[in-house]
Parts: structure tokens; C-alpha cells; sequence
């Protein structure tokens, strides 16, 4: 059997590897192709591709944005993007001003935690997410580093997750907005890890009459039960089947995800029978 895993995340959003060690990984674990998904933007991406072309390994252009439902600003999706035209300085553009917002949100978050009395450098997180897309989990890193919390679950319950006192919400597309930037760069628009987002029968309509065309059924955090129901509404929608790890690196107990979910490379396959305009 050959294996895949369509979600990984390098240093270049909020994951701790580099695109290199990435390729290795994958490697090593005997994965037949990967996706480079990182959150709003595509910078990793070439360095992939170019190293992986001595190992023979695909590394499938990717990308994850984030969407708030209408009516909803407690919930939050995210949409893969697969096989765009990355390249589009259009589609560039896009990605670049939302990274701008993710650093005006740090600079809040920072504002935030001091007035909390909990000080972090705010130079050494912008090192740590390498001046790129930085995120909720660099800041979890950074009070785990100093010591304000013992994991990285604690950081998100006690700081900065939904609602807690360091928590400033980023800026979000509309479904729509998200699914019309990936196919208008030739994407396939995928709803990422269902399971986090409250998913039901009717958000996946919804999602599908705006161009979704994809769902994430194999993740690391679904349950058996989960992906057999988001297999079924694979079935129901006739969305393509997607999955992957959701890998970020060496994270708090320094488990490396990628590869765990044993993801058919038949999979690829029907997306890439899909890109070629086959049903």
C-alpha cells in the first residue's frame, strides 16, 4: 500500500520543522506524497518541492485559511486549498495582508498577557515564527518555554483560547470569500478537521453550494465513528476525500504526526483525476 498525508505545517506557520526535515520525515515513513498546508501562505512550498524532487516524494502545493461561519463568531473553520496556482500575485497579495493582521493580533495578545503580568518577548516569538504566519500556538510555545504553563493545553485553557482573558480573534474570511480565492487559483477548496468545527448536514450544504469540494475525513483527532460519518457526507455531497496528520512538528511532548493515519494514496488519485477535469 502506498500512503499519504495532505496536512502538514512547517515553520512557516506554526509548525517547528523546516520544509526540509519535513521531506525527510516523509521519508523516512515511507509516504508516497505530502501536502504542504500552512496557514496563510505558500512560502514553503518550492523549498518542498525542490528538496523532495531527489527522493521521489510529491509534495502537493497547499495552503489553510480561516473562515467564520455567518451568524457564528464562536466558531471557526479552516479551508485547505489543494494544487493552486500558488504563484498568482493576486492570490500573494491575499495571504500577505492577512499575515499582516496576525501580527497586529500579537501585538494584542501581548497586551494582553501584561496585563495578565505574564511578559513575553514579543522579538523571540517573531524569531520563533520565523517573521512569518505566527499564531495562538507560538504563543503556547513561548509560555510553556517561560514557564507559565505546564503544556500546551494549558496555555489555550488558562490564556489563549476562545474567550479566555489573553484571546483576540484574527481576522477572518467568509466561506465564500475562502473558497472563491482557491478556485479562483485552479484549488481544490477542502473543509478541513470537520470534527473541530460542530459540522453538521446543513453547514456541509452550505459549504458545497459555495464550491466546496473536498472534506478532510481522515485526521488525527477523528474518531472511527467521526470519519464514517464525514464519509458519509463525502458520499451524500459527492465531495473528494481528504486527510492528513495535521502535523505541526515537535510540539509539547514531541511527537511527530506525520504519516499516523495511513491515508490511501488512491485518494490523490481521484483529486487528481479531478484537476484534470475527470468525474
Amino acid at each position: 500500500m502506498k500512503y499519504i498525508d495532505l496536512h502538514v505545517h512547517s515553520i512557516f506557520s506554526d509548525g517547528t520543522l523546516t520544509p526540509q526535515r519535513i521531506v525527510e520525515y516523509a521519508v523516512k515513513r515511507n509516504l508516497s506524497a505530502i501536502a504542504l498546508t500552512d496557514h496563510d501562505t505558500t512560502d514553503g512550498v518550492p523549498i518542498a518541492q525542490e528538496y523532495s524532487r531527489q527522493f521521489g516524494l510529491e509534495v502537493v502545493p497547499g495552503v489553510e485559511l480561516s473562515v467564520e461561519m455567518p451568524g457564528r463568531t464562536d466558531l471557526e473553520l479552516h479551508i485547505l486549498g489543494y494544487y493552486l496556482d500558488y504563484q498568482d500575485a493576486a492570490f500573494q497579495e491575499r495571504l500577505s495582508f492577512f499575515r499582516k493582521k496576525r501580527h497586529e493580533r500579537a501585538v494584542m495578545i501581548l497586551e494582553k498577557l501584561k496585563d495578565l503580568n505574564v511578559f513575553l518577548d514579543g522579538a523571540k516569538l517573531l524569531e520563533m515564527a520565523n517573521d512569518n504566519a505566527i499564531g495562538r500556538l507560538h504563543f503556547a510555545q513561548a509560555l510553556l518555554e517561560e514557564g507559565y504553563v505546564h503544556n500546551i493545553q494549558e496555555a489555550f485553557q488558562r490564556f489563549i483560547g476562545f474567550n479566555k482573558p489573553a484571546y483576540v480573534p484574527k481576522a477572518r474570511l467568509t466561506p465564500e470569500q475562502a473558497i472563491k480565492m482557491i478556485t479562483d487559483v485552479d484549488g481544490i477548496p477542502a473543509l478541513a478537521h470537520p470534527y473541530f468545527s460542530e459540522i453538521n448536514r446543513d453547514m456541509i450544504d452550505l459549504l458545497v453550494g459555495f464550491g466546496l469540494k473536498g472534506i478532510e475525513v481522515y485526521h488525527s483527532r477523528h474518531s472511527k465513528s467521526d470519519m464514517d460519518r464525514f464519509r458519509q457526507y463525502a458520499s451524500e455531497f459527492n465531495l473528494l476525500i481528504t486527510g492528513g496528520s495535521d502535523c505541526h512538528g515537535e510540539i509539547d511532548k514531541n511527537e511527530v504526526l506525520m504519516g499516523n493515519m495511513d491515508v490511501p494514496f488512491e485518494l490523490l488519485e481521484k483529486m487528481q483525476d479531478y484537476k484534470r477535469g475527470k468525474t
